[in-house]
């Protein structure tokens, strides 16, 4: 009876093992001490295995730490009376002189008002399209019809500006392919490419034609994600076309369509510089100056680099101030946007 008891409190006190002592004789290690030498070992073995992948992306992150916020040090010469020169330190400060001449400026509303009417255009009717081109394609059953779509769709992405213009030129300028076939007929000729009226509806359109295919890629990715099952079992319900989108593809691709929507607001005053500095010139200032080319002509050819750096900055944090306040809006949605 009495070894039956040892041997009981025996158990007892082996149950009964303080955690310390444990993890010193080899267990766990403790959250609030050093960390164990094998796990550094494994996060040394997993860089040496992704190491490839390691260095391919230094290239990008290069480019991106030297161009974009490297150069954003050079914002302070929206704070000076910058002279080439004199260099950037070199140069007199004046404050902000130069934002209160551009807040008085005239031209500079006058092409922050294309930009916006532009960007309001660009997201009704550009950013519903790659969407639609997307479903379309996703609902092509052969596969080498949707290979040959997508090839045709995708194309006008790779060409550059000057040479989109230079086509909608030879299909709607005076002289154009339009024109012609009107002067044959008998019937009066239209001028689009010059008509300044014209120009912010031409503008999208060339848009749409040149970056809507592209577009298609995310949202064919998140459509390949969606069950079929879904689908038949919304058919088998009585689901029409309607409703199975309504239902079953807009709440696979929610997500993206609001991250690709905050994207875009952070990017709502770049309306494309180089298709408007192309067609400048046909249609005149009033029409198609926007920001990017105001900071030009009054940066690069005016040579006002603070003022011209002021209304870049300008730009820069009004975008910055529609990420965060859509992000905001997308978390109260229940969306999770672009970060949390």
């Amino acid at each position: 009876m009495a070894t039956a008891n040892r041997g009981a409190t025996d158990r007892s006190h082996a149950v009964v093992v303080p955690c310390d002592e444990h993890e010193r004789e080899g267990g766990a290690a403790d959250p609030g001490g050093p960390p164990r030498r094998d796990a550094r070992g494994s996060r040394w073995k997993r860089f040496r295995k992704d190491r490839v992948l390691l260095l391919l992306t230094l290239p990008g992150l290069a480019y991106f730490l030297l161009f974009h916020y490297g150069a954003m040090a050079g914002n302070v010469i929206a704070f000076k009376d910058y002279v080439p020169f004199d260099g950037l330190w070199a140069s007199q400060w004046i404050g902000v002189e130069n934002f209160q001449r551009m807040f008085e400026d005239a031209d500079f509303w006058a092409s922050v008002v294309n930009t916006l009417w532009i960007a309001l255009l660009q997201l009704t009717f550009y950013f519903p399209v790659p969407l639609a081109l997307a479903m379309l394609l996703h609902s092509l059953t052969r596969a080498s019809v949707r290979r040959f779509v997508q090839s045709v769709a995708y194309l006008p992405h790779f060409l550059s500006w000057v040479i989109v213009v230079a086509l909608f030129q030879q299909l709607l300028g005076d002289t154009g392919l339009l024109n012609s076939a009107l002067g044959e007929a008998g019937l009066h000729s239209v001028d689009i490419i010059g008509n300044p009226d014209a120009f912010k509806p031409l503008v999208v359109a060339q848009v749409i034609w040149k970056d809507a295919g592209w577009g298609t890629i995310i949202f064919l990715a998140a459509l390949a994600q969606v069950d079929e099952q879904q689908y038949e079992a919304a058919a088998i319900d009585g689901a029409g076309p309607w409703r199975r989108f309504w239902h079953v593809t807009l709440p696979a691709v929610r997500p993206i369509v609001v991250l690709l929507l905050i994207m875009r607001l952070g990017d709502v005053l770049s309306v494309g510089f180089e298709q408007m500095l192309l067609q400048r010139p046909a249609v005149g200032p009033e029409a198609a100056e926007i920001i990017d080319t105001f900071v030009y002509y009054k940066g690069i050819i005016g040579g006002d680099f603070g003022f011209a750096a002021a209304a870049g900055l300008f730009k820069g944090l009004v975008g910055a101030a529609l990420v965060y306040t859509a992000n905001k809006i997308a978390h109260r949605l229940g969306e999770q946007g672009v970060y949390r």
